[in-house]
């Protein structure tokens, strides 16, 4: 019994989807309702939104409230002593890196010359041995 399959009644599902497209459609209609409408031509708009844009910044402008002559000196002296003391650590940490590779760079360097003159001094030893010069 479980297995019998109910009759579809085709104009019910018909109807459904008639409702469902008509509600979409009026949607789709109040969605185009709500956005208002664009007066006037490209410049004119601009012009109102540039206009627009100013007066909210000036109103904005007014509702800042400007630090008093003592506070913006005491927080320019702070910028600059940061800036001072921030500038001074980089610079000791680039000395020191620097101080660094160049001590790496003399180590490798003296390994080379050590490995270069052995090199050497083994030529120099095959070609006395043998009495003509290494191949």
């Amino acid at each position: 019994m479980a297995d019998e399959k109910k009759p579809v009644d085709k104009e019910a599902v018909k109807a459904q989807k008639e409702a469902e497209k008509k509600a979409l459609k009026e949607k789709k209609e109040r969605i185009k309702q709500s956005k208002p409408k664009k007066e006037g031509n490209v410049v004119s708009r601009a012009a109102g939104k540039v206009k627009k844009f100013c007066k909210d910044f000036k109103g904005t402008c007014k509702k800042v409230i400007w630090p008093d002559r003592k506070t913006v000196l005491k927080n320019t002296l702070i910028v600059f002593l940061v800036t001072i003391v921030v500038g001074v650590g980089i610079w000791i940490a680039d000395f020191a890196f620097a101080e660094g590779i160049k001590g790496i760079q003399s180590v490798i360097e003296n390994n080379v010359d050590e490995d270069t003159s052995t090199l050497d001094d083994a030529a120099e030893e095959i070609t006395d041995e043998h009495g003509h010069a290494a191949h």
